[in-house]
């Protein structure tokens, strides 16, 4: 049953990984930019912004968004790359079905792609990566 509260704490935990989102974003496209002007390529450049990003929103996102997990399950950063790996892949076979009909350059097949990554990472963030670890009996520790 959904209650007035658990729609008002949906809402600001979708608000606060907007605002990890536009924080990891700065992150990652300034760390582009200072590759970029070190002489790293496109490739590494891109590489290392998106790792730096992916970082800030691991930590930000398992502490501030998702507060309520009090302790990360086993696996959690594996979920989350994993998560990540999911999302990335949506929004680039979004653009590369788009160039596959002749559409290129075209900002607004990137928005969709964002649009259709941000919607998959905040449900997998929310319900496969950051989720409370189950109750467990201290004495029954042998699984990882």
């Amino acid at each position: 049953m959904f209650t007035r509260s658990s729609k008002v704490f949906e809402a600001t935990r979708l608000l606060r990984f907007a605002a990890v989102g536009l924080l990891n974003t700065a992150l990652g496209y300034t760390i582009i930019l200072v590759a970029l002007t070190f002489g790293c390529g496109d490739i590494v450049s891109n590489i290392l912004g998106y790792t730096g990003g992916l970082i800030l929103g691991f930590i930000l996102n398992s502490r501030w968004t998702f507060s309520s997990v009090t302790r990360l399950r086993n696996g959690t950063v594996l979920r989350y790359a994993l998560s990540f790996a999911i999302a990335y892949g949506a929004n680039l076979g979004v653009v590369l079905t788009a160039l596959s009909f002749g559409v290129a350059n075209n900002p607004w097949v990137h928005l969709l792609g964002i649009c259709i990554y941000s919607v998959l990472f905040y449900l997998a963030s929310s319900w496969f990566v950051f989720v409370p670890a189950p109750l467990r009996n201290p004495s029954d520790d042998t699984a990882f």
